[in-house]
C-alpha cells in the first residue's frame, strides 16, 4: 500500500498542511456519543464523565478550564452565539448549567471556584442543545420532549412534545424569529413555533434509519438532515415551497463517485482506491463494514478561501458544508450536491483517532481554518484537529483545464481543421447563412408514428406534415435561416426537407450509417450537418440543389460529403449530441453509454477533454445554452450546459472548469428520458417529468420555481419560444401544450 503522503501531494499539497492534531487527552469514560462543542477559539468537552473541560487554542500553555457541578455524566454541550459574553451550555441527567467563561476565567484567577447557573433539573437524558442566535433562550432536548428554557429568568418558556424517539439534533432558523426545527430517532423532522408552542409543521418518516444531524443554510434557505446510514436529505425552507424536498443523497456513492472521478481523470493513480473505504475492500478482509453516519454538519465556506487555493471552484458554487462521519470528514457543496474533498482518518498516521464517535465542528475566519473536536468511538481518546481546507481542497481539486475551452469561436480557424474547407466555400457561395436565427414562428415534432410535424407557434390550424421515414424519428433541428428542416429516425435515413413545401430536398440512406442516428442537426450556421452513430460523430459537408426539372424531379441532385468522423474514447456508442448553430463555434459535446461526456474541439479536429461519471445513468440528453437573437447574454454564458439521465436529475456545467455547478433533481425520471430545455435568457431551465407535469428552474437554486400541471401523461419534451415568454411542453400520449407567461 502506497503512503498517502503521494496523494494529496499530487497537486501541491502535503499532509502537514491538510491536519494537525493540536490536542489530545483521553478520558476515564467514553464520550462517544457525546454532544460536543467548538467556538472560533475553545473546544469543549467532558473529562472523566462529569467535569466540564474548556481548552483554549490560543493559549500556549495548553491549561483546561475545568468546570464542576455535575453529579452525572454530561451528554450534551453547546456554546453561545455572542462572542461577548461567551456562554456555554452543558447538561446530564441532574442538571442543566449555564457558564459564563469570562467569569469562570476570572475566578480561577482569582483562586475561586467558578460557578454556573443552573437552568433546569432532572429534565431526563439530554442528547442535544442549542442556544438561540441572541443567545437569549436555550433549547434543552431530552427524550422525546424540547424544553425551551429562558436563560434571564431560567423559566421553561415552552415545552415541545410530538416526537415519537429521542431528539438528536435541533437548530433556529436564522431569518425567522420564533421558528425552530428538529429531528428524532421517529427519522422525521418537526418545524415549531417555540415562542407559542405549537407545531407549524411535520414531515413523514424519511429513512429507515434515525436522523443524526441537522444544519440550517441561510443563503440558500435550505434545511439538511443526516442519517444513521449515511444519507442525506435537503429541502427547501423558502416562503410557499411548503418544506419540499430537494434532494436525496448517498454520502456513501457520492465518496465512490469522487474517487472513481479523479482516478478516470488521470488526478491521481490507481492505487489511491485503497486508501479510500469502499465495498472492494470487503473481499480483500481489510474491513469488516464502513458506515457512513452523518454524526454533525457545520457550514463550509470556500468562499473565505483565495480562488488559487480552490482550483477550479468558481465563486459562485463555494457555500459548502462539513459532514462529519465516523471514517472522515468530507467537504460537500450544496449547489451541484458533490463531494469537494474527503479526510480519512485513517490516511493520516499522525492521527490518533481513527474512527469517531462523536465530533464537532467550526470554521475560524481569521485564519480560514476550521476546528475539529472528536472523540473516539472506542475508549477515552479526545482529539482537537486543526484543518486547513484550502489545502485539503488544492490537493484533491482538479488542476485548470490545460487549454482555454470555450463555446464562441475565439481563434480562427486552422488551414488543419476540418471546418476549414467549409469556411473557405461558405465565404463565397452561402449568403443566406449570415440571416438572423429563428423567429419563434414554428414548432417541429418528431413522432414515434414516422411522422414530422410542423406547428403554428400558437398550435392553431393545421400542421404541416412531413411523411418519408419508416421508423421513429429521433431528431428534428431547423437550419439557422429557417428554409430547412432536418429529422433522423429509427430507420437508419436522414432528411432534409424544404420548411416551405414540405418537399423532400435531400436523402442520405442508411447504407451510409453502422447504426441508427441517436442525434442530427445544423451545425457551423448550416455549414455542416453534424450527427452521431454509435460510438462516433460524423461531419458532413452538404449541398441541397433547389433547381427544379419537372422531368426529372424524382432524381436527387442535393449531395453530401463526409469532412471527418471522430469516435468517443473507449469507442463507446454515443447516446446524445449538441453543438451550437447559431454563431461560430468550434466546440462539439457528446454523451456515452459509459457515463462520461467529451468535448471534442473541431478546430484541432480531436477530443479536448472528458468528464467522467457526469451522471449514475448514461446522459440521454445535452442541452447548450444558444441563446437567441431577442436576447442578450454575456459571452461567458454560452459555456454553460445542461445534462440529464433517467433517475438522475438534471445538471448544470461550465465549460470552461468542467464542472458541475448546480444539480437539479426535484422531477422525477425513474424509467423515461425526459427532454430538457433551456431558456433563450439563460435563466431558467424546463424538463419533462413522470408525474405528468413538466418543472422550470432558475439557475441559482436547486428547486424548482413552477411546477406546470395539467398534462394526461409523462412530459417527455420541452420547448421554449426563442422570441416570446412561451412554453410548449409534448406528451406521451401525443398532445401539445402551450404555457404563457402571467
Amino acid at each position: 500500500m502506497e503512503n498517502p503522503q503521494d496523494i494529496f501531494s499530487s497537486n501541491g499539497g502535503c499532509l502537514i498542511d491538510i491536519v494537525i492534531e493540536k490536542y489530545l487527552v483521553e478520558s476515564k469514560e467514553s464520550v462517544s456519543h457525546v454532544q460536543l462543542a467548538c467556538s472560533m477559539q475553545d473546544c469543549a468537552f467532558p473529562l472523566d464523565g462529569t467535569e466540564l473541560c474548556i481548552w483554549n487554542t490560543e493559549d500556549p500553555s495548553h491549561q483546561l478550564l475545568i468546570l464542576r457541578g455535575h453529579h452525572q455524566p454530561i451528554t450534551a454541550m453547546a456554546f453561545g452565539n455572542k462572542v461577548n459574553p461567551l456562554l456555554i451550555c452543558s447538561a446530564s441527567l441532574d442538571y442543566v448549567i449555564m457558564w459564563n467563561l469570562e467569569e469562570c476565567r476570572e475566578k480561577v484567577l482569582q483562586g475561586l471556584v467558578p460557578r454556573g447557573t443552573v437552568m433546569g433539573s432532572l429534565l431526563g437524558k439530554v442528547l442535544c442543545l442549542q442556544l438561540s442566535p441572541d443567545d437569549h433562550v436555550v433549547a434543552v432536548c431530552a427524550g422525546n420532549k424540547i424544553f425551551m428554557l429562558d436563560i434571564e429568568t431560567q423559566a421553561v418558556q415552552a415545552k415541545l412534545h410530538g416526537h415519537l424517539g429521542p431528539v438528536t439534533a435541533v437548530e433556529f432558523c436564522p431569518w425567522r424569529a420564533g421558528i425552530l426545527i428538529s429531528v428524532s430517532e421517529d427519522r422525521g423532522f418537526k418545524v415549531w413555533d417555540h415562542c407559542t408552542g405549537s407545531l407549524i409543521y411535520s414531515s413523514s418518516v424519511l429513512s429507515a434509519y434515525p436522523l443524526l444531524s441537522l444544519f440550517i443554510d441561510a443563503e440558500s434557505r435550505q434545511l439538511v438532515t443526516g442519517c444513521a446510514d449515511g444519507q442525506l436529505w435537503i429541502f427547501s425552507l423558502m416562503d410557499g415551497h411548503h418544506y419540499r424536498r430537494v434532494a436525496r443523497v448517498d454520502l456513501r456513492k457520492k465518496t465512490e463517485t469522487f474517487s472513481t472521478r479523479r482516478v478516470k481523470s488521470g488526478l491521481c493513480s490507481q492505487p489511491e482506491e485503497s486508501h479510500l473505504p469502499s465495498t472492494s475492500a470487503l473481499g480483500k478482509g481489510e474491513q469488516v463494514e464502513v458506515t457512513f453516519p452523518v454524526l454533525r454538519l457545520a457550514p463550509c465556506d470556500l468562499s473565505l478561501i483565495p480562488n488559487s487555493a480552490c482550483g477550479c471552484l468558481s465563486s459562485e458554487n463555494t457555500q459548502c458544508v462539513w459532514i462529519g462521519s465516523s471514517v472522515g470528514l468530507f467537504v460537500f457543496n450544496l449547489a451541484n450536491l458533490e463531494v469537494e474533498a474527503a479526510l480519512y482518518y485513517k490516511d493520516f498516521q499522525s492521527l490518533s483517532i481513527l474512527l469517531a464517535g462523536s465530533c464537532a465542528l467550526r470554521n475560524r475566519t481569521a485564519d480560514r481554518k476550521a476546528l475539529c473536536l472528536l472523540a473516539s468511538l472506542f475508549g477515552g481518546k479526545i482529539a482537537v484537529l486543526e484543518i486547513n481546507p484550502a489545502a485539503l481542497v488544492r490537493a484533491q481539486q482538479c488542476p485548470s483545464v490545460g487549454q482555454s475551452l470555450s463555446v464562441p469561436a475565439s481563434f480562427c480557424v486552422l488551414p488543419t481543421s476540418p471546418l476549414y474547407l467549409g469556411i473557405a466555400k461558405e465565404k463565397s457561395t452561402k449568403a443566406a447563412s449570415q440571416q438572423r436565427c429563428g423567429d419563434g414562428q414554428w414548432l417541429a415534432c418528431g413522432l414515434a408514428n414516422h411522422l414530422s410535424l410542423v406547428f403554428d407557434a400558437s398550435l392553431t390550424g393545421t400542421p404541416a406534415v412531413f411523411s418519408g421515414h419508416d421508423g421513429a424519428v429521433n431528431a428534428v433541428c431547423w437550419s439557422q435561416d429557417r428554409r430547412w428542416l432536418l429529422s433522423a429516425a429509427q430507420d437508419g435515413t436522414l432528411r432534409v426537407w424544404s420548411a416551405r413545401g414540405a418537399e423532400l430536398a435531400l436523402l442520405l440512406g442508411k447504407d451510409m450509417f453502422s447504426k441508427p442516428i441517436q442525434s442530427a442537426q445544423f451545425y457551423y450556421i448550416d455549414a455542416f450537418i453534424l450527427l452521431s452513430s454509435g460510438p462516433e460523430f460524423q461531419l458532413l459537408k452538404y449541398h441541397i440543389d433547389t433547381c427544379k426539372d419537372e422531368i426529372k424531379r424524382y432524381k436527387q441532385k442535393s449531395k453530401s460529403k463526409l469532412i471527418c468522423r471522430l469516435s468517443m474514447t473507449g469507442a463507446v456508442d454515443m447516446t446524445s449530441l449538441s453543438a451550437v448553430n447559431d454563431f461560430y463555434s468550434h466546440i462539439v459535446l457528446t454523451a456515452g453509454r459509459n457515463r462520461t461526456v467529451e468535448v471534442f474541439d473541431l478546430n484541432a479536429g480531436c477530443s479536448a477533454a472528458v468528464i467522467a461519471e457526469a451522471h449514475s445513468r448514461p446522459v440521454h440528453q445535452i442541452c447548450q445554452n444558444k441563446g437567441s437573437s431577442f436576447t442578450t447574454q454575456q459571452p461567458q454564458a454560452y459555456n454553460l450546459f445542461l445534462t440529464t439521465a433517467i433517475g438522475d436529475g438534471m445538471r448544470l456545467w461550465d465549460l470552461r472548469t468542467l464542472r458541475c455547478e448546480r444539480h437539479f433533481e426535484g422531477h422525477p425520471t425513474r424509467g423515461y428520458p425526459c427532454g430538457i430545455a433551456f431558456s433563450p435568457c439563460g435563466r431558467f431551465a424546463a424538463c419533462g417529468a413522470e408525474d405528468r407535469h413538466a418543472y422550470v428552474y432558475e439557475m441559482g437554486s436547486s428547486t424548482y420555481s413552477h411546477r406546470l400541471a395539467g398534462h394526461t401523461d409523462t412530459v417527455t419534451g420541452v420547448a421554449f419560444n426563442p422570441s416570446a415568454p412561451q412554453l410548449a411542453t409534448a406528451t406521451l400520449d401525443g398532445k401539445l401544450q402551450l404555457f404563457l407567461t402571467e
